[in-house]
C-alpha cells in the first residue's frame, strides 16, 4: 500500500499523489485503526460489505494491469470495468468506512485506547476518539473529491478508447 504512494510520487503511475495518499491512508486507518483495534467493527455487517467492495475493486484493477502488461493493450470490457465499477463501489465503500468508524466510536471513547493523557513527561495530550471524529468529517469533502476525480478520469479514458 505504501509503495503505491511512492510509485505516484516517482511518476511510475499517473495517479496524483493527493488521490493516492488519501486512498492509502484511509485504508490503513480503517484496517488498523478501526477494524483491527475495535472488536465491534470486526463483527459488523459493514465489514463484510467493505471487504467485498475493496476486493472487487482490487481484482478488477490488478486484472486490468495484468492484461495490459501481458498483451500490450486491454480489451474494452476490462477498461470499462476498471473505470465504471467505482460508480457503485465508491459510495458503498464510503458508507462502509464511515459506518465502521461510527460503530467503533463508543468503544474508543470508553476505552481511551490510543489516547495520551496529561500529565505525562511530554506534557502533551492526544484523544483518538476526537481524532477519529475529525477524520470522519474529512470523508465529507474527501469523497466528492475522489469521486469527481474518477468521473473525469473515466470520461477521458473511455472517450479515448472509443476514438481509437
Amino acid at each position: 500500500m505504501v509503495s503505491q504512494i511512492l510509485h505516484s510520487m516517482l511518476g511510475f503511475v499517473k495517479s496524483p499523489v493527493s488521490v493516492t495518499l488519501s486512498q492509502v491512508t484511509g485504508r490503513l486507518y480503517i484496517t488498523w485503526g478501526i477494524m483491527w483495534s475495535f472488536p465491534e467493527a470486526q463483527s459488523h455487517i459493514l465489514l463484510t460489505t467493505l471487504v467485498l467492495t475493496w476486493s472487487i475493486t482490487e481484482v478488477i484493477r490488478y486484472s486490468f494491469f495484468a492484461i495490459k502488461e501481458t498483451f500490450g493493450s486491454e480489451p474494452f470490457w476490462i477498461l470499462w470495468l476498471r473505470y465504471s465499477t467505482f460508480l457503485v463501489l465508491y459510495p458503498i465503500g464510503f458508507l462502509g468506512e464511515v459506518g465502521l468508524i461510527f460503530i467503533a466510536m463508543p468503544s474508543m471513547k470508553a476505552s481511551g485506547k490510543y489516547c495520551l493523557r496529561i500529565p505525562n513527561k511530554w506534557n502533551l495530550s492526544f484523544d483518538y476518539h476526537n481524532m477519529s471524529a475529525v477524520l470522519m468529517t474529512l470523508y465529507v469533502p474527501g469523497f466528492p473529491y475522489l469521486f469527481c476525480y474518477m468521473l473525469a478520469k473515466r470520461k477521458k479514458v473511455l472517450s479515448a478508447a472509443k476514438i481509437s
